[in-house]
């Protein structure tokens, strides 16, 4: 578990300050998150959510 990279952790260290969050259940039942960072005038959304198959996560970053 400590061997997994931790990517809001990363973003936060990096500077980008958390907005909002929230969570969301997809159309399998699997249980989301949605993060809204802000850094300067930059705002990215950052969503991990369960893998499809297997254990483990998927992250990914969207600009806005």
């Amino acid at each position: 578990m400590d061997d997994e990279p931790k990517p809001l952790s990363q973003l936060v260290a990096q500077g980008w300050e958390i907005v909002d969050s929230s969570s969301f259940v997809d159309s399998m039942g699997r249980v989301g998150h949605s993060v809204l960072l802000r850094r300067h005038r930059e705002h990215k959304f950052l969503i991990v959510e369960p893998k499809l198959m297997g254990k483990g996560l998927v992250v990914k970053e969207r600009n806005v």
